[in-house]
């Protein structure tokens, strides 16, 4: 709910217009999760050990499933623009589904602990789109 209060044109807007709110936060959100993790990586080459090798692997591949969130948050922008409620559902279900790829990643390597941090942002992402997902639903598709 606070994120649709934080966009004044909420209070007047449609179904419709209310899944458009949700989904441009939530492409906001990943972006910023994505350029997070990115500035989460070393900057030296020094050496380092194995697990934080791993640990940059990870990050690395973290930043790109929410790129690749955000991504399909803005795809799903365009179906609804075009009233394809079917593809936005599929597009909105995608970008949650990055965030489950990425905390799953760091399960295959026990050493590396998946930062706190992450998890928040994980979950805000995930309960926005759970709230873009009910709309769609208010919507038929």
């Amino acid at each position: 709910m606070s994120s649709l209060k934080s966009d004044p044109s909420s209070l007047t807007a449609d179904t419709k217009g209310l899944a458009i709110i949700m989904a441009s936060i939530g492409a906001a959100n990943a972006t910023a999760t994505s350029t997070y993790l990115s500035s989460q990586l070393p900057t030296s080459s020094s050496a380092a050990t194995n697990a934080n090798n791993n640990k940059t692997k990870l990050l690395r591949q973290c930043s790109e499933k929410y790129a690749f969130a955000a991504e399909a948050l803005r795809e799903s922008l365009k179906d609804l623009a075009d009233e394809t409620y079917d593809y936005a559902y599929m597009h909105v279900s995608a970008a949650a589904d990055y965030a489950n790829v990425c905390r799953d990643a760091f399960k295959g390597f026990p050493a590396v602990s998946y930062p706190a941090k992450l998890g928040r942002r994980e979950e805000g992402l995930k309960r926005i789109c759970r709230v873009v997902l009910g709309i769609l639903d208010l919507l038929g598709w």
